[in-house]
């Protein structure tokens, strides 16, 4: 089948050609319509619902809301995760399902269960809702409003909001790959109606009744129409509020025949409700802004492109002096982390190909197989965009270009070897050149396809991992699979094709280069490859050291789950003192942004965001801040190095702000963390318990003595508790004696404080809450003498009567896991790997850390995914191991040379661990996966010896083992140092690039660089010894005809019987395959098969250039490419007749292997025959040498006579006769 490939399109090389063409053209439309981001979202996928009620504390918040939702939920199935956060006015569960949930299913799930949960919350506390479909990746465009120098006092927060809400966030919604804008910052306009409690009081107006006026003077209606002659009058009333004005003047009661009016009893005006969020920006106090939400499975670089288009639509209809700044826009991560990528392809691409010039020698056959490179990549692009995989820095940061044309540097590199060996001082013609490639490529084929299929079958356990290494790697491997997949089709045809148009006809003697490269190169490992054969036990021994020693520094190396990935800004998170105010919060985060800006040039903007946005994707108190520092171009810095040399300078500087605490990280690092784990930091230590008082005493003692632990950086036990209350407990005995009840209450306080919507006001298109609460003065203390309760004998009473205030301290917040109260010591690693780190807190808190009965510890964070990863590999490096040795196995059907070979998987182990130590690298996912990889490869080197060790022996009749190893390994120095050597450079530059991302890549390349070295060298020394000692008691059968057809096939006959055992069967089998009438048998049916194959076959493809004066005086050429097809009917009878012919071929090969079985086993009874009787002779021999011996020393004692001595030398000599006949 393969030969009958390559012969095709040789022969073919037009079709060939177009293949080609339509396969670049694909490409190139595959590569345009490929969704491109900076790295794969490893979002676990899940579900959030957020219920909002602005009025209950965390306990309730927590009993009445999260709880229903939490027990609804428990019953969808494939849910792997509910873990829950509990605030003042918001609950939020998050519902983590397995990844093969399609997220619409997921959500459709999610829905019907929270209709159930609603029956189980009071009414009037909030109603659950979804938040948007987005992940850790969505937040792809943020952005603030400025005034312009001169226009700060037009714009105040309040328009500043509201041009965000009505201008902005309406013209960005629609756009496609975005699913919500989500507000920040600024006041929400509303018409506000602050009651006066002393007006109410002489006006024995209660706020129920100013809200109940409110709501029946703010409708319009209608009156369907009337007709009048011939035309229909539609009536319609307008009593809808429409400014400040309408609403004053709005009748309360009449009270002593005068109307008491809203302006009467209270201030109208416009208000913003309660706060529970603010931004600042560069220290100058508050901003407004928003953040576009990217739709989960969007195309990022087109939603991000489609969000800059309709950022100029928008920049155009903002009022005049203010702007659209964006302070953090995911296009700028894109395009460097694309740029690193781009970079280390093209410059491990130049590599490979210089590489591939330099030792094949020959101009035209490196550029074959180069331009295999991009040919390949767009097959991977065509692949890619089939199977939905985005490009992004892991599906393309790790393809090796040396690997990808391993398989086509064996075939051409035999291919010249071939034309440089046998045709040396001749001329070809095309037609010699085809049949001479076909020849060529067809026998190296097989050792090129394996080597592919190794690769390949490696990966085939990356593709099976799940979880987040999954998303990181799996698209890594199928990409690489699709390339190198890709490249083996091409040199199936197109290398092939190639070689025989464009390699030189004409052979010269001359030595290249290269040639004279390898000879220096042989000169120095043949004497050393000859020294090290004599010393074969010192050079296992060593190897095995070496192997111990490395195995046991592997052991000694701390781990970390993936490298992180530098994402160019930072994000520092603040915490203030329990309690603060929105206020406090906006002070104290301006300081931090006047401090940062003041003391580190690298700083362009910083952007603190408070508490939480509209669209509570991370769910923060008021005394939280996630503050954004944007920096400005490594080469730009100045301050330090480093990101964490900075970050702990910051630090530094920002101690001097009292009472607040900062922890650094990074903008898209931050919101993985917090989605996945629920926590912000690398390392959560969890602690599980019933009350959140003691849960909160564990927590500060554990934490305690982490902080001591070298590593442990930013160590902060999270705030649930210090949320100062003011709780209003009732007198049921004097509510009863009123006949009054708590819902009443109730209401009235949560009006008179927190403000209740009595209306909407449309300006237009827009509109507004009409709220009722309390002035601002009333508003500054829970006065309860001044709220007043209407009774049903027309009296009232102050809430006073009935009930008390108590200051306490309760939680501030409260969070779930597995149905269970915890809490979380968040630890983020400084220099040192999160593994050893993790391993140092077990055993501290084991040792020092005294639990309650019913309280347990466990880590989650980067910690948690790394055990669950290094779970997986703990499967997949076996995996890949075992299928490996099968492939080896059923290749070369003898257990020894598999073991053989296999030996390059241990070797190569020990330059990725010793590459590791030496770059000071922690073992991390990504270098376990480089680990796998390097497996692979690593065995290529070995097939290419053994198999050519054994082509010398079964196919050349090589008999001294010696002289096989020693000549073998010379003559495929060059294919094994080529294909090592392009796969080991072509990660070079991802091992040494400093971009964007290229931190997840090191590991990675720094394992498959340092163990294809170590295992190229240990290959080309050891695997020749290890060849050498276990086939060197091996010898060649002798070939005699006249030891009939046994010897010839393999049975060695001598004196000696030192021969191995051989049977009946093998040596059948044997015949079947060496017999020269059977060989010639398969030839012919062999012959007449491709005489089939020949009829099926276009006519071959004819290239004609003629250059001259043809027609004219002048100088002209003439181009053709001429392509018959012949006659149809024609062809059928030609494949009629071939058909028969094989049949007739495949009859005599029967026969004839029916013969030489009958021959053979005739052959073989005669010999058994003979055998056994020259077993007895031999014993007859012994016994009579013996009594010759004693007849002798009888004879010359004279104990006997002559007669006796010379009978027994008689029958001695008939015996020495009858074995030789």
């Amino acid at each position: 089948m393969i030969e009958r490939i390559i012969h095709l399109s040789v022969r073919n090389k037009l079709v060939v050609g177009l293949l080609v063409m339509a396969l670049i053209i694909g490409g190139i439309y595959s590569l345009q319509q490929l969704p491109i981001d900076a790295v794969p979202d490893i979002t676990n996928n899940q579900v959030q619902v957020v219920t909002v009620s602005q009025s209950l504390a965390p306990q309730e918040v927590e009993q009445f809301i999260t709880y229903p939702v939490e027990v609804a939920m428990s019953n969808i199935p494939n849910v792997t995760e509910i873990r829950s956060i509990s605030r003042f006015g918001l609950s939020v569960v998050t519902i983590v399902f397995k990844d093969n949930v399609p997220i619409l299913e997921a959500r459709q799930f999610v829905k019907e269960q929270i209709s159930m949960a609603e029956e189980d919350i009071p009414e009037g506390l909030g109603s659950p809702e979804l938040m948007p479909i987005t992940t850790g990746l969505g937040e792809i465009y943020q952005y603030v409003l400025k005034p312009k120098p001169g226009f700060e006092d037009k714009f105040d927060a309040m328009k500043l909001r509201t041009i965000q809400d009505w201008i902005v966030k309406r013209q960005l919604a629609g756009t496609v790959g975005i699913i919500e804008i989500s507000s920040f910052g600024g006041l929400i306009k509303q018409y506000e109606i602050g009651l006066d409690p002393l007006l109410l009081e002489s006006m024995e107006v209660s706020i129920a009744e100013v809200f109940e006026a409110l709501s029946k003077n703010n409708q319009n209606s209608g009156g369907s129409y009337i007709e009048k002659a011939t035309n229909a009058y539609y009536i319609r009333s307008e009593g809808v509020l429409k400014n400040e004005e309408d609403i004053a003047n709005i009748v309360i009661k009449v009270r002593n025949n005068m109307p008491v009016l809203i302006k009467d009893v209270g201030k109208v005006g416009l208000g913003s409700p309660k706060r529970f969020g603010a931004m600042t920006m560069d220290g100058e106090g508050e901003a407004v802004g928003g953040i576009t939400l990217m739709l989960k499975g969007a195309n990022s670089s087109e939603a991000i492109a489609n969000v800059h288009d309709r950022i100029e639509e928008v920049k155009n209809s903002l009022p005049e002096g203010l702007e659209l700044y964006p302070y953090l826009d995911r296009s700028d991560l894109v395009t460097n982390a694309i740029n690193t990528v781009k970079n280390n392809l093209l410059e491990g691409g130049i590599i490979v190909i210089l590489v591939l010039v330099l030792l094949l020698g020959d101009l035209r056959a490196g550029l074959i197989v180069a331009s295999l490179i991009p040919l390949a990549m767009l097959f991977a692009m065509i692949m890619m965009n089939l199977f939905g995989i985005s490009a992004n820095l892991m599906s393309l940061g790790a393809i090796d270009f040396g690997i990808v044309v391993d398989g086509a540097v064996i075939i051409v590199e035999g291919v010249l070897h071939t034309l440089f060996t046998l045709h040396v001082g001749k001329k070809l013609t095309q037609s010699q050149m085809d049949g001479i490639i076909t020849e060529a490529s067809s026998k190296l084929f097989r050792s090129a396809v394996f080597g592919v299929f190794i690769i390949l079958v490696v990966f085939i356990p990356i593709m099976t991992l799940t979880g987040i290494e999954g998303k990181m790697f799996r698209p890594m491997a199928m990409t690489f699979s699709f390339a190198v997949l890709g490249a083996l089709l091409l040199s199936l045809t197109y290398v092939p094709m190639m070689a025989s148009l464009i390699l030189k006809k004409k052979i010269k003697e001359t030595k290249s280069f290269a040639d004279r490269l390898m000879d220096g190169f042989r000169s120095i490992y043949r004497p050393t490859l000859e020294f090290v054969l004599k010393i074969p036990g010192l050079i296992i021994g060593t190897s095995l050291l070496i192997f111990l020693a490395a195995f046991m520094l592997f052991r000694s190396m701390g781990a970390e789950f993936i490298p992180t990935l530098e994402e160019g800004d930072l994000a520092m998170q603040m915490t203030i003192q329990p309690g603060s105010s929105l206020t406090e919060s906006i002070n104290t985060s301006s300081k931090a942004e006047k401090i940062l800006l003041e003391n580190f040039p690298e700083v362009e903007h910083v952007v603190s965001k408070i508490g939480t946005a509209e669209v509570p994707t991370d769910p923060m108190a008021i005394e939280d801040a996630d503050i954004m520092i944007i920096l400005k171009e490594k080469d730009e810095w100045t301050s330090a190095t480093g990101r964490e040399e900075l970050a702990d300078k910051m630090k530094e500087k920002l101690a001097v702000i009292p009472g607040a605490s900062f922890e650094f990280t990074q903008p898209i690092q931050l919101r993985f963390n917090e989605l996945m784990t629920g926590a912000k930091t690398d390392i959560a230590v969890k602690i599980f318990g019933e009350n959140n008082e003691t849960l909160k005493e564990v927590a500060e003692e554990a934490a305690s003595y982490i902080k001591d632990i070298e590593g442990a950086g930013d160590v902060k036990v999270e705030q649930t508790d210090g949320l100062p209350q003011l709780v209003i407990r009732f007198n049921r005995h004097k509510i009863a004696q009123y006949g009054l009840d708590i819902e009443t209450l109730n209401t009235l306080f949560r009006t008179a404080y927190a403000g209740a919507s009595a209306g909407v006001i449309f300006e237009n298109e827009r509109k507004f809450d009409l709220v009722v609460r309390l002035n601002k003065k009333g508003r500054e203390d829970l006065n309860l003498n001044q709220l007043f309760i209407d009774l049903e004998n027309d009296n009232s009473i102050p809430l006073s009567e009935v009930a008390t205030v108590e200051y306490i301290e309760g939680p501030a917040m409260i969070s779930r896991e597995g149905a269970r109260r915890r809490i979380n010591i968040g630890i983020n690693v400084r220099n040192r790997d999160v593994a050893s780190l993790v391993a140092d807190i077990e055993q501290t808190l084991a040792e020092r850390l005294n639990l309650p009965p019913g309280y347990n510890i466990k880590y989650g964070g980067q910690f948690e995914n790394l055990e669950k990863a290094q779970r997986r590999l703990s499967v997949a490096v076996p995996a890949a191991l075992l299928l490996i040795f099968a492939l080896l196995y059923f290749t070369f059907e003898k257990i020894k040379y598999a073991l053989l070979i296999f030996t390059a998987v241990p070797l190569s182990a020990i330059g990725g661990v010793l590459a590791l130590w030496v770059r000071n690298m922690p073992f991390s996912i990504s270098a376990g996966v480089g680990f796998i990889a390097l497996f692979g490869v690593a065995v290529l080197n070995g097939i290419v010896l053994i198999s050519y060790f054994n082509r010398l022996r079964y196919e050349q009749g090589m008999e001294n083992i010696r002289e096989v190893v020693i000549k073998g390994s010379l003559v495929r120095l060059r294919p094994v140092i080529m294909t090592a050597t392009v796969a080991a450079l072509g990660f070079l530059p991802m091992a040494l690039s400093t971009g964007n991302g290229a931190e997840v890549q090191k590991p990675l390349a720094t394992v498959v660089i340092g163990g294809l070295i170590t295992s190229t060298i240990l290959t080309l020394i050891l695997l020749p010894v290890l060849y050498h000692l276990v086939n060197k008691g091996i010898q060649r059968p002798m070939i005699k005809k006249a030891a009939s057809i046994i010897i010839f096939l393999g049975i060695t006959m001598t004196t000696q019987a030192q021969a191995p055992v051989i049977t009946l069967e093998e040596i059948l089998e044997n015949a079947i395959q060496k017999h020269p009438d059977l060989v010639n048998g398969q030839l012919e049916v062999q012959r007449q098969e491709l005489s089939v194959q020949t009829a099926r076959e276009l006519p071959a493809t004819d290239f004609n250039f003629e250059l001259g004066q043809m027609n004219t005086n002048l100088l002209d050429y003439n181009f053709s490419v001429d392509q018959s097809f012949g006659n149809p009917a024609a062809r059928k009878s030609r494949k009629e007749l071939a058909s028969a012919n094989i049949e007739f071929s495949q009859l005599e090969l029967i026969r004839q292997q029916r013969r030489v079985k009958t021959e053979i086993r005739l052959a073989w009874s005669n010999w058994q025959h003979k055998n056994q009787k020259l077993k007895l002779l031999e014993e007859q021999f012994n016994l009579m040498q013996e009594f010759v011996d004693k007849a002798t020393v009888a004879y010359d004692a004279g104990e006997s006579g002559k007669l006796e001595k010379t009978l027994a030398e008689n029958e001695l000599l008939n015996i020495q006769r009858a074995m030789l006949y």
